[in-house]
């Protein structure tokens, strides 16, 4: 009996333990769906790396071997065409000797594998610590744009260089992550290396090191120093940018960068880098080069748009006229005051870019300041001020009143120091007020101004304070050529292009320009008013020394303190754009728009519009020369805690006024009453809008001319270039 009872009270403890199990089972859940998750986190693992591990075998038996990829051609080769359809550029890779790594100096070496990939002895071709540092960067980035940087490897860069292209996209970036595993699997370490060194692209159309030391630096890379190591290790990140050619400051500002790295990194001491000094690195002279260069390196970017990237040599078919670029040259370098750059752009009617100036040398300098130099145009931004006013309403034979004005405490000031009183807009336009213009824009609003601006290409930032009517905001040459060139195409815009077709070597056409009609942006009316006041400034006021025996529709512009001078014009269908100036923008002495630009304006034009029909504008008129002065667009700003300052900051020292016999300062003694002044009269006479026989009261003090002369175009005669001057730039 006792036994059954023990039986049962087991049975039943038992029974209990089991249920009290089961429940314990059931209980915690999450770990259930952990292990699920981990069993499928697996298996899909292992299938991935099974595919992965298929694609890099692929890859692997695809991928030529070490001897073939050392003799396959990197680069492309583009011949480049004038409009008349003559070559006169050729650009394809430039090879050196093939090196191997033991030819290769070791300070190269370690250059290069410290800048680019300093775990590249470690890795299997992908590196997982640079992955990741980089995924961190675009995270925090995350929106800016940005691409993913600093993860390629050299494996990947040289499996980039060889099979890809240079396109972002996570499909190329996958791509180009199998491949580097196949190359890692395929190749050594050193064998890497030794292609990577003699494949990678250097600028300048240089491929591996060789090529590379022998056109920066004139020798082979075997007797390569370690401060030519830190140049050329510097130019892989960016070779244009990089180039010592291009940009010195720059390219030895990486290569300290590069030093640093080396240190860093353990392959050199401090000392060593101290005494590197790559500012001594002295640079191979170039040979072959002209100005025509200035406008293949705008143009030829462009075909990343136009085409699609491939290796098949091309032919360039280009706006150029080789005979305009070489009358272009001879002008910049005939007139361009010593010490002082200078640019010029010539755009056809439809915008086809004939001649392009990027500085005085191509072979000294290749920053091409038509296209990237960011400079104030002084009084040549009135066309936008003008324009707007006329789109607003007012008639070029419209008066205004030239007086003192203040626009929230800025007072600009004429040149002449006076103020004629009632004239019209031609008056105000053609002599350059800039009372006028403030008053003006005051009136139509500086925002109306600025968009008239952008209306017409200008995409650099343009403010709306009052002082940009005479013209404080910077642009470019070729953006303010544009803009001239749609008003002489009776304000349709005009475009800049420089190529017309591409095709590949076979004739096979690859892209052919269409026909563009341009798009309308202000009323013919306008266009015709603002050319009227263009031309009436050649012939009667400040651009005079821009006259070329045709007729010529143009607006001079000279910067603060002379730092700029520009004359933009056009004649028979060519807009030409000229700016002077020093790069550094220090003052230029005598440098006005009227002056040297305008010169080596009609110098260019002469030549370049021989042979084109004269188009006449609606009035010709000369006036006589007293009534001829130096344009200047002199202006105060705010008072500043030390006195009064120019729009960019700059103090304005204002000669003291005379002191009186009591003791007080005397006031500026009026003009006399002999002294010439705008003869509003004669203008009207000149242009039609009055008779000879009309009368009308002269304005005050104004002087009468002796017998003038009739209506008529002026061709001055050519002379000699001007002796150099110093440098200086004020707006006009």
């Amino acid at each position: 009996m006792r036994r059954d009872r023990q039986q049962a009270s087991s049975n039943k403890s038992s029974s209990s333990g089991k249920g009290s199990g089961a429940s314990g089972r059931e209980a915690p859940r999450w770990r259930v769906w952990l292990r699920r998750i981990l069993t499928w986190g697996l298996g899909l693992a292992v299938v991935g790396l099974v595919a992965l591990a298929v694609a890099v075998g692929i890859a692997v038996q695809r991928i030529p071997s070490f001897e073939a990829l050392k003799k396959s051609p990197a680069g492309q080769t583009i011949r480049v065409h004038a409009a008349d359809g003559t070559i006169f550029l050729s650009l394809g890779p430039n090879y050196g000797r093939w090196l191997t790594l033991r030819e290769t100096p070791q300070v190269m070496q370690d250059a290069m594998v410290a800048v680019e990939d300093r775990r590249f002895r470690y890795h299997p071709g992908l590196d997982p610590v640079g992955m990741t540092r980089a995924a961190v960067v675009a995270l925090e980035n995350r929106g800016s744009g940005r691409r993913l940087q600093g993860a390629s490897t050299i494996t990947q860069q040289l499996a980039r260089n060889v099979f890809l292209s240079n396109s972002y996209d996570f499909r190329r970036k996958g791509r180009e992550m199998i491949l580097a595993l196949a190359l890692e699997w395929k190749f050594s370490k050193d064998e890497i290396l030794e292609l990577y060194l003699n494949k990678v692209y250097f600028g300048g159309g240089s491929y591996g090191i060789d090529a590379a030391s022998r056109r920066f630096f004139g020798h082979s890379a075997t007797e390569m120093s370690l401060s030519e190591a830190a140049v050329v290790a510097g130019l892989v990140k960016a070779p244009s940018r990089y180039s010592p050619t291009a940009d010195a400051t720059a390219a030895l500002g990486r290569a300290g960068v590069v030093l640093d790295v080396m240190v860093d990194a353990g392959v050199i001491t401090r000392s060593q880098a101290d005494s590197a000094e790559p500012a001594n690195v002295q640079l191979a002279k170039e040979t072959g080069q002209n100005s025509a260069r200035y406008f293949s390196d705008w143009a030829l970017p462009q075909l990343d748009m136009l085409i699609d990237e491939g290796s098949d040599a091309i032919d360039v078919y280009t706006t150029i006229d080789l005979g305009m670029q070489r009358a272009a040259t001879a002008a910049i370098q005939a007139n361009v005051p010593r010490g002082v750059q200078g640019a010029l752009v010539s755009l056809d009617r439809d915008g086809a870019v004939r001649a392009m100036i990027g500085g005085t040398d191509y072979v000294a300098s290749n920053y091409n300041r038509a296209t990237q130099a960011l400079r104030q145009p002084g009084s040549a931004w009135k066309l936008f001020v003008y324009m707007a006013a006329l789109e607003a309403g007012y008639k070029v034979e419209d008066q205004v009143v030239d007086e003192p004005v203040t626009i929230n405490g800025w007072s600009p000031r004429n040149s002449s120091g006076r103020f004629s009183g009632p004239i019209s807009i031609r008056t105000a336009f053609a002599y350059s007020i800039n009372t006028v213009a403030a008053k003006l824009g005051d009136e139509i609003g500086f925002s109306s101004v600025a968009n008239m601006a952008r209306r017409f290409g200008i995409t650099t930032p343009v403010n709306t304070h009052p002082s940009m009517v005479l013209g404080s905001a910077e642009v470019r040459v070729i953006d303010m050529t544009a803009a001239f060139a749609a008003v002489s195409r009776g304000g349709v815009s005009a475009q800049p292009y420089g190529i017309t077709k591409v095709t590949t070597a076979d004739g096979r056409l690859l892209y052919q320009r269409p026909a563009e009609r341009g798009q309308v942006l202000v009323d013919n009316w306008v266009a015709a008013g603002i050319t009227d006041l263009l031309q009436t400034a050649v012939n009667t006021g400040t651009g005079k020394a821009a006259q070329i025996g045709r007729p010529v529709a143009g607006k001079t512009g000279t910067t603060s303190s002379n730092k700029d001078g520009w004359f933009l014009g056009f004649s028979s269908g060519l807009t030409t754009g000229v700016w002077m100036g020093r790069d550094d923008a220090k003052p230029v002495g005598g440098l006005q728009g009227g002056r040297a630009p305008a010169k080596a304006f009609a110098d260019y034009m002469r030549v370049a519009v021989a042979r084109r029909p004269v188009e006449a504008f609606d009035t010709e008129v000369v006036l006589p020369e007293w009534q001829l002065e130096d344009e200047g667009d002199a202006y105060l700003g705010e008072p500043g805690e030390n006195g009064l300052v120019d729009e960019n900051g700059m103090p304005i020292e204002l000669p003291a006024p005379a002191p009186s016999p009591d003791g007080t300062e005397a006031a500026p003694p009026p003009p006399s009453d002999d002294a010439p002044v705008l003869n509003q009269q004669w203008i009207e006479e000149q242009t039609g809008r009055r008779g000879s026989g009309d009368t009308a009261p002269p304005p005050k003090n104004a002087a009468q001319p002796k017998a003038p002369a009739p209506p008529k175009l002026v061709q001055p005669a050519v002379k000699a270039p001007p002796r150099a001057q110093p440098d200086d730039a004020s707006q006009r």
